[in-house]
């Protein structure tokens, strides 16, 4: 296995601090396993009502995914 898929959700409201909550639902070992949890998830409470708030993004492991440092904003 050289890459995995990870499913997040994302919902956006101003009232949020930060004003978005970002949530990894799962780690799966292909996209359609990927897609059929989405399924699974989007009938719940909550997920239901903002169902274009989910994403599926490919990463290969044994990789840096994050090659620049940060910042801290006071």
């Amino acid at each position: 296995m050289k890459h995995v898929y990870l499913l997040w959700h994302t919902n956006s409201n101003e009232a949020l601090l930060g004003g978005e909550d970002i949530k990894l639902i799962g780690v799966y070992t292909s996209e359609k396993n990927a897609h059929d949890a989405q399924l699974r998830v989007a009938q719940l409470a909550g997920f239901r009502d903002h169902k274009n708030g989910f994403e599926i993004s490919v990463n290969t492991l044994n990789k840096d995914e994050w090659l620049s440092g940060f910042i801290t904003v006071k």
